[in-house]
């Protein structure tokens, strides 16, 4: 009987590319600079090995072909052929050097297959088809569903929020978003010039723009050259400076005179509050600033406003934009949807890293240093701060203040500085240390540490070089940090030095203080050491977020054709100031979800789900949930601290845009001014303001050099000064009797919105002296900084549940602790109503 087979493969013709151990490192003779040469064939077969073995007909011990490329060679309905590939790479200009053999790169491959596929024409310049992912379209469609609609209704200036993530793709997305608006007139600003790199790539690497123009600021030829798109990128520092005659540049007056159709604030957090970038615009609301201090000439001509930001905690805070003016995707949102999956198609997000951190509690002989007794934290600026000395030849050395402790450090993290500590039972305990454990080891191949001060990066340099850490003489250390490593990208060409094109094989360490911490992709990069007190979670992510790039490389098959491989699908913050990290985690966490109805437990447990955190308290290396992420905070923060909480000057904005705010609330004035405190508080804002104003015209114009009027400035800017302190001072008396109302409730609060809405009215009034529609909207308007308190009321929560025990019982001792010796002059709940009315 006849083995029948009925089962088969389909057919698809491919065309593939493969070199030989002969030519793989040949150098090009008769084209362009290049190495290597590409045999180009086609085969109906499903089996590429299988075809190209039958050109080999002398059978060999190891095959002497290495595969480079296979792709489907079908184009719809209709197959193309390898002359085909042949012929348009000769019209790219690529040299045949025998038959099918090509001096041309396996890019120079993927470009023409693509040319032919679209029917388009060829650009040697432009390799990259990539597409939206999901979340990108989406970014694409609220927006322009935003400036469409407000455009057929008014004629106002409209401004859209994209809170996305690092990693987003902003700039390929951003253009996407004037594509399908039909945008033609784009104008980019940033504070940081270092961005231009993503920016210009994108455009001028995407087949999508080819018609479009890039121009920067410092290029010779700015001429926009009609009927093409224009992109025109320009730094903050740029624009805002000033020619040597004290007057605007020409270039910037050459963008003053375009009329934009949209402008792109990138980088947003950065500084687009500052006063001066403010007065660039002439929108109805920039961030929280006064934007008519400078003269209406340097107005930028522009209806359309989209501002770019990873962390843009501060207008979330001041509302600046409604909900339909903001897009929302969050580190969180993007992990959720990689395991969310279910597509045949390939997964968009497999390739970005789960990111976990890693922090220490570290042993006593080395924390005692530069501990903070008050604070109860560890001051790694202060462990790391290091001194620059000059001799008399102008040499300069740096040398780190605690020397002999970072050595002990760097001993920690190689694993030679054990035991941290014995338990009880006297078992020694060891954490995973990042390069002792096995798994770390093998991962953090290359990592980038930063530190708090450019002579810390340099004296970390000279240490790892010493002969007491030959473990680190395999790294090749780089220090980003200083006018010697460079401005903007160029600080990053090193880095790329150091790792090479095959960066699994070599090893690397960056050092930084400041530089490549935005706008940069370095692939490799697996780890990064927080060495630094870095207190804002902006700061601390937007770094942070340096290590999740994607690193992937190219693999062939000679039947599944062109895969990736994820070499990265892990990356790692490390942090030995726990207190500080986990603080940051549960502000991070918080302010950027912006679920109205999550509790901040619920808030901070949905990023732990994708941003694990494991914490080693010298005991134990555990991963921390949410309520133990949150009780740690807590446990750390003594009661003289959380006094001290409501009594920080953030807690109240009297810069101009706020009292401005206020100034629109005048029933919310006159009230205020009904105490003592607040006399003529309307007067007293409205000359503020106006000063204010006039003192920043007096030092733009050209006569400010006068001795007579600078210091007539001078006093006037101290007085001004002096009554903005007051005027905080007295607000930050009614945020300080928030903690006395909770006390006196039983109710347990977790943010302020509870202690707004969900208490008692009267004893609010009675205790604060404000009513609850008062403070309210002085949080909703910006002088009460509502996230600050939130998180100061739920760490009053934790503290109180921890440590008060009563059912109705008024503990004067437990009262004084909490709030800082407030209420140590009553011994009961009624004397302190009286004593405070």
């Amino acid at each position: 009987m006849r083995n029948v087979s009925i089962i088969s493969d389909l057919e698809i013709p491919k065309v593939y590319a493969y070199t030989t151990t002969e030519f793989e490192k040949v150098e090009w003779k008769l084209g362009d600079h290049g190495v290597g040469l590409l045999k180009v064939g086609f085969t109906s077969k499903n089996d590429v090995e299988e075809r190209i073995s039958q050109q080999f007909p002398t059978l060999m011990p190891k095959k002497p072909w290495i595969l480079k490329f296979v792709d489907s060679a079908v184009t719809g309905d209709v197959a193309f052929s390898d002359h085909d590939v042949h012929r348009k790479l000769i019209e790219l200009g690529r040299k045949r050097v025998n038959g099918e053999w090509f001096e041309c790169t396996v890019d120079d491959i993927e470009n023409v297959i693509r040319a032919i596929r679209t029917k388009s024409k060829l650009n040697p310049t432009r390799l990259t088809n990539f597409v939206l992912r999901p979340e990108q379209m989406e970014a694409v469609e609220k927006s322009a569903a935003y400036f469409s609609k407000v455009d057929s209704q008014d004629k106002s200036h409209k401004r859209f929020l994209w809170n996305a993530k690092m990693r987003f793709g902003k700039s390929f997305t951003a253009y996407k978003l004037a594509e399908k608006m039909k945008w033609e007139r784009i104008l980019i600003l940033t504070w940081k010039p270092a961005v231009v790199d993503s920016w210009q790539n994108d455009l001028e690497g995407h087949v999508d723009f080819e018609d479009w123009q890039f121009i920067k600021s410092t290029d010779e030829d700015r001429r926009i050259k009609g009927g093409k798109p224009t992109v025109w990128f320009a730094s903050f520092q740029d624009v805002l400076g000033k020619a040597q005659d004290g007057k605007v540049k020409p270039r910037v007056k050459e963008i003053l005179k375009v009329k934009w159709d949209i402008v792109i604030l990138d980088e947003y957090h950065y500084g687009a509050w500052n006063e001066n970038s403010a007065s660039l615009f002439a929108t109805e609301k920039i961030s929280d600033l006064d934007r008519d201090i400078l003269e209406e000439s340097i107005k930028v001509d522009s209806r359309n406003y989209l501002y770019l930001s990873g962390t843009p905690f501060r207008a979330l805070a001041n509302g600046e934009f409604l909900e339909d003016q903001i897009y929302t995707w969050t580190y969180t949102d993007e992990q959720r949807a990689k395991i969310a999956w279910q597509s045949s198609d390939l997964n968009p997000y497999s390739s970005l890293p789960k990111m976990t951190l890693m922090t220490y509690v570290l042993p006593s002989d080395i924390r005692n240093i530069a501990e903070s007794t008050d604070e109860n934290e560890f001051d790694l600026s202060e462990f790391f701060s290091a001194k620059t000395h000059i001799d008399e030849f102008g040499r300069e050395s740096h040398k780190f203040k605690h020397e002999a402790d970072v050595q002990k450090w760097l001993n920690l993290i190689r694993g030679q500085h054990l035991p941290f500590q014995n338990r009880t039972d006297g078992e020694q305990v060891s954490p995973p240390i990042p390069f002792d454990d096995i798994r770390l080891l093998g991962a953090l191949r290359h990592t980038l540490w930063y530190l708090p001060s450019v002579a810390a990066c340099k004296a970390m340099g000279v240490l790892l070089k010493e002969p007491a850490n030959a473990f680190f003489h395999s790294y090749e250390i780089v220090v980003a940090a200083g006018e010697s490593a460079g401005i903007g990208v160029k600080a990053l060409e090193p880095v790329r030095r150091a790792i090479t094109n095959n960066g699994t094989q070599t090893r690397s360490i960056t050092l930084t203080c400041s530089k490549l911490n935005t706008g940069v992709t370095v692939p490799e990069w697996t780890g990064i050491f927080m060495l630094s007190n870095l207190s804002s979670p902006e700061t601390y992510f937007q770094t942070a977020f340096r290590v999740q790039s994607p690193w992937t490389i190219k693999m062939v098959d000679g039947k599944r054709g062109m895969t990736e491989y994820v070499v990265k699908p892990t990356c790692y913050i490390f942090d030995f100031a726990p207190n500080r990290a986990l603080r940051l985690i549960s502000e991070y966490s918080t302010q950027l979800d912006l679920d109205p109805d999550a509790s901040r437990r619920e808030k901070v447990q949905e990023f732990l789900n994708y941003l694990p955190v494991l914490c080693f308290d010298g005991y134990v290396m555990q991963e921390l949930k949410a309520t133990t992420l949150l009780n740690w905070i807590t446990h750390g923060t003594a009661s003289t601290m959380l006094a001290r909480k409501w009594q920080d000057s953030r807690l109240v904005d009297v810069g101009n845009a706020a009292l401005s705010r206020l100034l629109e609330h005048p029933d919310l004035v006159l009230r205020l001014e009904k105490f003592e405190a607040f006399a003529k508080l309307k007067t007293k804002l409205e000359q503020t303001i106006a000063a204010e104003k006039s003192l920043k015209k007096l030092k733009s114009s050209e006569d400010s050099e006068d001795k007579n009027k600078k210091k007539i400035a001078s006093d006037e800017q101290k007085k001004l000064r002096t009554f903005r302190k007051q005027l905080q001072e007295n607000l930050k008396i009614f945020a300080a009797r928030i903690p006395v109302f909770m006390y006196l409730t039983d109710f347990r609060e977790e943010t302020l919105k509870d202690v707004i809405i969900n208490l008692e009215p009267e004893l609010f009034e009675k205790v604060t002296n404000l009513q609850v529609s008062d403070f309210e909207l002085l949080c909703r308007i910006g002088i009460f900084n509502e996230p600050l308190m939130d998180s100061a009321v739920y760490q009053f929560r934790r503290l109180e549940d921890s440590s008060l025990h009563y059912i109705d019982i008024f503990n004067k001792d437990e009262a004084q602790k909490i709030i800082g010796g407030f209420l140590s002059s009553y011994a009961t709940k009624d004397d302190v109503i009286k004593g405070l009315v």
